[in-house]
């Protein structure tokens, strides 16, 4: 009979790119976390606003890797997920904000030895001056999980809708958000990928459990969608409730409300589209088991889309063409061990 990990240790981890604004908030919320067998690790990808002395001086429980330049969202977990040691690792993005008792619920779901992944129920946020006792007057979701379609498309369930309890019950996912996502070390272990990336920059992990070409963006859902088809599951725990501020997420109406959808997308960093197009190409090659229509009839209409409204987001082509050959590789790696696991 499964039992509740409530004595496992987790290791909580941040990877902080010029976030000092958030970070009282954020980590005054992980030290009133209920479930005390605790290690936090915040990795500095960027601090041109000073947020690593600020943590320093405000946080000393901390420990702060440095490794002096933008480590990037995938390698620097895969950092911390070599080097700590833990039975479960709880991300937290730079803007994500959890109710006390966020990990102490998420390791419930756990008990089930299957659960690979798990997400709570995040609420949008928008003013930080707010105190947490205002947060939860919200009622506006961030993210429920996140679904994939046939066509490659993924996108944060329920995302500017109001929470309803609509989704209490439907637990199960294809994919998490790791804005507050835990994952179990034996999944990951379960699922790395050898680094086949060139180690330009030290610190370098052995493996790879986000695929660090991606650096930003859909390495999440990248990460879980391979857990899926290795055989864990990825699951929704209501329960758990943070509060997200969310950098870049979905265009309220999607496709329907066509003129919002193209604001929404021209007002977001270049880099970001850039890296959105690169890797939804990248994750869904690497995982489906076939490759569906729809996504091509997809890819058909979104490559006039960005021809016309978007078209410095292609300068990311080069990049792409030269990375094809190992993401092709990662493929074959998944297919050969990782889908034969099942």
């Amino acid at each position: 009979m499964s039992t509740t990990p409530m004595n496992d240790k987790v290791v909580i981890i941040q990877v902080i790119y010029n976030s000092r604004r958030f970070i009282k908030p954020v980590f005054e919320a992980i030290a009133a976390q209920t479930h005390k067998n605790c290690e936090t690790v915040a990795v500095i990808s960027g601090n041109d606003d000073g947020g690593k002395e600020f943590l320093g001086e405000n946080f000393p429980w901390v420990k702060i890797i440095d490794p002096g330049y933008n480590i990037g969202f995938a390698k620097g977990h895969n950092l911390v997920f070599e080097k700590f040691p833990a039975d479960f690792y709880q991300l937290v993005n730079p803007d994500m904000v959890m109710e006390p008792n966020y990990i102490e619920e998420m390791l419930k779901a756990f008990a089930d030895k299957t659960v690979g992944a798990a997400t709570g129920k995040l609420y949008q946020f928008k003013d930080l001056k707010l105190k947490i006792e205002d947060f939860r007057t919200n009622k506006i979701l961030d993210s429920t999980g996140v679904v994939v379609n046939k066509s490659g498309r993924a996108r944060d369930r329920g995302q500017h809708e109001e929470d309803f309890g609509q989704y209490d019950n439907q637990t199960s996912l294809r994919a998490v958000s790791a804005a507050g996502a835990m994952y179990r070390a034996g999944a990951l272990k379960a699922v790395k990928l050898p680094a086949l990336s060139p180690k330009h920059s030290p610190p370098s992990p052995s493996y790879e459990y986000f695929d660090e070409d991606f650096h930003s963006y859909w390495e999440d859902v990248d990460l879980a969608w391979r857990m899926s088809i290795a055989g864990w599951k990825c699951v929704f725990v209501p329960s758990a409730l943070g509060y997200h501020g969310r950098g870049a997420g979905s265009s309220k109406g999607g496709y329907i409300r066509f003129l919002d959808f193209i604001r929404h997308h021209r007002a977001l960093n270049q880099r970001i589209r850039q890296l959105n197009y690169q890797n939804h190409i990248f994750m869904y090659i690497k995982n489906t088991r076939r490759f569906y229509p729809q996504f091509f009839v997809r890819e058909f209409f979104m490559f006039f889309y960005i021809l016309i409204f978007e078209p410095r987001t292609f300068k990311v082509l080069p990049q792409m063409f030269g990375l094809f050959p190992k993401i092709r590789g990662k493929r074959n790696y998944v297919i050969n061990h990782v889908i034969k696991n099942i």
